[in-house]
């Protein structure tokens, strides 16, 4: 029987209500009332349940889609304004002894070159990506109880922070590896880690069995439960996502919806991020053999209904996606971006490598310096921010912030102020002058007379040659 406030997958991941749910969807679709109830909930800037996002989502309605987007776009300049903060993954290992049938790392691919980073290797990563101007980073290994044991991970965390080159610094380790006990997410959180991230795939068990025949991840259970464990070890950000394509995406959509109702229900928080990747061809895994493709259109709507959904959480789409999708994606309420990505293991320093170790082929190519210029050109701010982080705003700290609106006093000028740090240390000349009046735009629209003064003291410093302030 459902219940959110379970410990248990199979509770608060219950099949008969997320059938149950479909099915109302599919009956109150066409219901204009209940839709007109919905989008009024959803104004309220204070979220929407998994039955009411599936029906809006199942609407085909045109003007019922249009408000929903229309309604994301507000729901987004709401709560984080016209800020999208960067980051970039870093591939450590692709040894693995789980056998996923979606993913070219699986143990039984004997074509796809294995490597594991050595401690020296991960430096030269780290400076690769300093190079180009990443602050923030989402570590990737493959689950290898000998190759990728938590003390490999541990001992990389530790390097990644330690390199300094130039006016380079990763003051962010974001952590997505597979799941663990509690006493290894207490050391993870130890260890400083951002948020804990960790897909789901799909949240029907029956397909989730078939798509992990073997290996620790096939056990349903102990995967779905983990954001459970690490929240208790202390991790009080952690990241949801699904992998669209592998199921039918009603049921992974109310599923993902559930799980963040379980983690607000029993740990008072949601969670801080939800991604929404796409199934891609990689190696020797091919998109033909998932039926249920997600369009662009309907992906889109998604991503407004999600918004509108869960207002509070940040949304992530990485560069499977193309800029033409990753530009409708940020303007229906995506507030972070990978850039200048490499998915393979060593990529930042050689760049072939993609071409026989990356986990899945990206198709938005463009550098770092390219995606910010984009962005730029759009009317967003690109974010190197890591602020919340280390001034200890996450979980229910970030989360009330963000819900009474006070969180853009600090993440306003924090991003202007990284962005200053990129334009002084990475950026082309062209990209320089556009961030620059961007910079003295985003001024304009800071409340606060003392902040602003603030502000424009510290951009001044980094000219000068001084870095990392924060608010």
């Amino acid at each position: 029987m459902y219940n959110p406030q379970s410990k248990s997958a199979t509770d608060f991941i219950d099949h008969a209500e997320i059938s149950a749910s479909i099915e109302h969807a599919r009956r109150h679709s066409s219901d204009r009332r209940e839709l007109e109830r919905i989008l009024a909930k959803g104004a309220l800037m204070k979220g929407l349940d998994h039955r009411e996002a599936l029906t809006l989502l199942e609407s085909t309605d045109s003007e019922i889609i249009e408000r929903t987007a229309s309604l994301a776009r507000e729901i987004k300049q709401r709560f984080y304004g016209n800020r999208i903060v960067m980051f970039a993954p870093l591939y450590l290992s692709n040894y693995c002894v789980n056998s996923c049938v979606y993913c070219p790392y699986h143990a039984k691919n004997k074509n796809i070159a294995r490597r594991k980073l050595t401690q020296e290797e991960i430096k030269a990563e780290v400076m690769a990506l300093q190079r180009i101007g990443h602050k923030r980073i989402a570590l990737e290994a493959g689950e290898h109880p000998v190759m990728n044991p938590l003390e490999y991970i541990l001992e990389s965390i530790e390097t990644i922070y330690s390199v300094r080159h130039a006016n380079g610094a990763i003051r962010r380790v974001n952590v997505n590896i597979a799941a663990t006990s509690v006493e290894n997410y207490r050391r993870l959180k130890d260890a400083g880690i951002g948020t804990y991230i960790l897909f789901q795939e799909t949240y029907n068990r029956a397909n989730y069995e078939a798509l992990h025949p073997a290996g620790p991840k096939s056990d349903y259970c102990y995967h779905t439960e983990a954001m459970d464990r690490a929240m208790e070890a202390g991790i009080d950000d952690v990241g949801l996502g699904v992998l669209y394509g592998l199921n039918t995406y009603r049921y992974d959509f109310t599923g993902l919806l559930m799980h963040a109702e379980h983690l607000e229900s029993r740990f008072g928080v949601g969670p801080h991020t939800i991604s929404v990747p796409r199934i891609c061809p990689a190696d020797d895994i091919s998109t033909a053999d998932f039926p249920d493709a997600v369009s662009d259109e309907l992906f889109c709507r998604i991503i407004a209904v999600l918004r509108v959904a869960v207002p509070y959480t940040g949304m992530i789409v990485s560069t499977r996606e193309s800029p033409a999708v990753r530009a409708r994606a940020i303007e229906l309420g995506v507030s972070q971006l990978s850039g200048g990505s490499r998915t393979s293991v060593g990529g930042y320093t050689d760049e072939s490598r993609d071409k026989d170790s990356a986990q899945f082929d990206i198709s938005d190519h463009r550098t770092l310096d390219e995606i910010v210029s984009w962005l730029l050109d759009s009317g967003h701010v690109p974010s190197f921010c890591t602020a919340c982080y280390r001034e200890g705003r996450t979980g229910d700290r970030f989360m009330a912030l963000v819900k009474n609106g006070k969180i853009a006093d600090c993440c306003g000028p924090n991003a202007l102020l990284t962005l200053k740090e990129y334009l002084e240390d990475y950026a082309s000349p062209e990209v320089k002058a556009k961030g620059q009046k961007a910079i003295e735009q985003g001024i304009a629209y800071i409340n606060s007379e003392k902040v602003r003064g603030i502000t424009r003291r510290r951009l001044d410093e980094i000219e000068q040659g001084k870095r990392d302030f924060r608010f």
